[in-house]
Order: structure tokens, then C-alpha cells, then sequence
């Protein structure tokens, strides 16, 4: 079999890190300036896919200046939720349980996004390309994948915790509490830890995401060692905690529609229509900032080629991102205690309010974190109830 044409190609210059190419073809000769950083070269000569071209569809201005809005939003916004939650909590020791462990996690983690992630892409967006070069881009996609999947695990974590006070029949100590609690927080460092530095290793890898304005996982990467991780990222980072959240939180929606029998019709009514409505904020936000993303990773690796767009895939990254600004406002600032704890900070008081304790709802789902004890003179009018519901508390 012969060709028509033959090509030759030859290195005429070096400077930096950029390389001019000499092509000829039979029959004619031209030249051929490409721009292309050396670390894309090495990826190119290792089998990987190139790194800042990758996305070769530039964002428009408009397209970029409406990613920088939403991105400062974020940042502002996500920064300021979680702070105000950490805050919160350090001044108000009251609300320091087992339960509010994993929460001040998440909104650390959140933080950490905010802190380390968001301003980059932020910045990017405004200038139209990657400011940090590709070092920047390593320490974005690593840093951002660690801290999401720590928010992502605690979120599973926080609903198998409530999930055995409400249906665990044995009543535990404070400091038993305590340790599961710590060990729950340490187990989510500890597994996104196991997730995020394979690809520091080579079992995929960390390069741009969208067109010069984020970094992550590699998900265009076809290769069989590529695409076993991406389905790992998937299948354990992704689905089980979903599933287990489902698990979780349908059964304490059956167990609070079982409490609330025991009580006035009006009154339960009300509760589980709380319960309901928390339970369907919780599962909805988490499907709604994390599944997109899921799915495009997923279809970016096994569809066909080009079946997202460069410019599409800003989209899942800035839905991720909002899971910053949404877990403290569902899992925190709405509920009660911890807003009445809020309003006594700004009112520059050090004591946490007065809470109702009523040992009859289910305040491990509408987010009751209080320990503290009952009074006696309260405890004459309360209604009995079981060994299992003295363990809830109403925020």
C-alpha cells in the first residue's frame, strides 16, 4: 500500500516552552507554528491526553463573564455560610454534640473548598485561562477532590448517625457517642485520602476540566487503567453514599410517621410534614450538586467521543460547587437551636438560649443537637415514652 503524500517532521527551534515544527509534505512545503507547553508534550509521549488544549473551545466573554458572577457568588456565599456555622458553634458550646461533629466537618471541608479551590477558578474565569500553571492545576484538582469527597462522605456518615439514635434500642454514653463520632470524621479524611492520591501515582490523573477556568480528574481518558478508576470514583465517592443516604433517611421518615401516631393528630401532621420536608432537602441537594457532575464523568469516559462539550462541562463543575452554599443552609441554618444560637451572636450574647426539651418528637431529624437535661419540674408533665424516643430531642 502506497501513500499519496509523505510527511516529515523536524524540530527547528526550542525557546521556553514553546516548539516551532518544520513540516513537509510531498509536493509542497509550509511551516507549522504550534504553541504547546512541554509538561502537554510529556503527557502527549506517555499515552495521556494533552492538558490545557484539551478544552479547545474557548468560553465567549459573555460565557465567561456569567461564570465568574456565579463563581463569586459561591465564594462569597459559601465562605460566609460555613463561617458563620464554625463560628456558631465555637461560641456556643451547648450546641457541641456527636451529631454537630460531623457538621462542623462538612463545613470545614466546604471552607477548605472556598479557601483553596473557588478563588482560582474564580480568577481564571475573569482572565479567560489558567492562571497557576500546571502545578496550580495539580494542587486544584487534588485539594478540591479530597475536601469534596470529605463533605460528600460526612453527608452519608451525618445520616447513619441519626439513623442509629432514632433506631438503636440501646442508649449510649456521651463519650461512646463522642468516639464514633471522631472516628466518623476520621474516616472520611482517611477515604477521600485512598480516592484522591491514586492520581498522583498514575492510576488516572489531575489536568484542566473546562476550557482553562478549573482542574479535576482527567475524565476524557480512555484507558482501561483510567476508566477502572473513574468507575471506582463513581461507584464508592458517589452512588453508595446516595444509597445509603436513601436507606437512611426512608427510615427515619417511617419511624417519625410511627412517633407522631402517638401524639396529636394536628401535631403530628406538622412534625412529619417537617420531617418530609427535611428529609427531600436533604437527598435533593445532594443529587442536585453531585449527580450532574457524576454523570458527565461517567459519559465522558464511556460515550462516544465528543459527546460533551468543553463548554458543557462548566456546568456539573459550577453545580458541584454549590454544595458549598446549600449544606449549611439544609443541614444547618435551618434549624431551630442552632438559628436561635445565631440570633443571640448577633444580639453580642455569650449565653446560648433557653431550648424546649420534648422527649417525644424526633429532633435527630429536624436537627435537635442538645444534651442538656431535663429539668425535674419539667419532667412531671411530660408524656411517657419509649426507652428509644428519650434518646430525641426537640430543637
Amino acid at each position: 500500500m502506497s501513500f499519496p503524500f509523505c510527511l516529515h517532521v523536524s524540530l527547528v527551534s526550542l525557546k521556553g516552552s514553546q516548539l516551532c515544527l518544520r513540516v513537509n509534505i510531498s509536493g509542497g512545503s509550509g511551516w507549522v507554528a504550534m504553541v504547546t507547553p512541554l509538561q502537554q508534550i510529556n503527557n502527549l509521549t506517555s499515552g495521556k491526553s494533552s492538558d490545557f488544549s484539551a478544552a479547545a473551545s474557548e468560553l465567549s466573554p459573555a460565557g465567561r463573564t456569567t461564570v465568574a458572577v456565579v463563581l463569586g457568588f459561591i465564594l462569597v456565599l459559601g465562605f460566609s455560610g460555613n463561617f458563620v456555622v464554625l463560628l456558631v458553634f465555637s461560641r456556643f458550646p451547648q450546641l457541641q454534640t456527636p451529631t454537630s461533629t460531623l457538621l462542623i466537618n462538612i463545613s470545614a471541608s466546604d471552607m477548605l473548598v472556598c479557601i483553596f479551590g473557588t478563588p482560582l477558578s474564580f480568577a481564571a474565569s475573569v482572565r479567560g485561562k489558567w492562571l497557576t500553571g500546571s502545578y496550580g492545576c495539580l494542587w486544584y484538582g487534588f485539594s478540591n477532590a479530597l475536601f469534596g469527597i470529605v463533605s460528600l462522605v460526612s453527608l452519608s456518615l451525618l445520616s447513619l448517625e441519626r439513623y442509629s439514635v432514632l433506631l438503636c434500642s440501646s442508649i449510649q454514653s456521651d463519650s461512646s457517642q463522642y468516639r464514633r463520632a471522631r472516628l466518623a470524621v476520621a474516616v472520611s479524611w482517611l477515604y477521600s485520602l485512598f480516592w484522591t492520591v491514586p492520581p498522583l501515582l498514575g492510576w488516572s490523573s489531575y489536568g484542566p476540566e473546562v476550557p482553562s477556568i478549573t482542574c479535576s480528574i482527567q475524565w476524557h481518558q480512555r484507558s482501561a487503567v483510567a476508566r477502572s478508576y473513574i468507575s471506582g470514583l463513581f461507584v464508592f465517592c458517589l452512588l453508595l453514599p446516595l444509597l445509603l443516604m436513601l436507606f437512611c433517611y426512608g427510615r427515619i421518615l417511617l419511624a417519625a410517621r410511627a412517633v407522631t401516631r402517638q401524639i396529636n393528630r394536628s401535631f403530628a401532621e406538622q412534625k412529619e410534614s417537617r420531617v418530609l420536608l427535611m428529609v427531600v432537602s436533604m437527598v435533593t441537594g445532594y443529587l442536585l450538586c453531585w449527580m450532574p457532575y457524576g454523570v458527565m464523568a461517567m459519559l465522558s469516559s464511556f460515550g462516544r467521543p465528543g459527546i460533551v462539550l468543553p463548554a458543557a462541562r462548566i456546568i456539573p463543575s459550577l453545580l458541584a460547587k454549590t454544595s458549598t452554599v446549600l449544606n449549611p443552609f439544609i443541614y444547618v441554618l435551618l434549624n431551630n437551636q442552632f438559628s436561635r444560637c445565631f440570633l443571640y451572636m448577633i444580639r453580642c450574647s455569650s449565653e446560648a438560649p433557653p431550648t424546649q426539651v420534648q422527649h417525644h418528637t424526633l429532633s435527630s431529624i429536624t436537627g435537635g443537637w442538645s444534651h442538656t437535661p431535663k429539668p425535674s419540674s419539667e419532667v412531671q408533665n411530660t408524656v411517657p415514652v419509649t426507652s428509644r424516643d428519650q434518646q430525641i430531642q426537640e430543637p
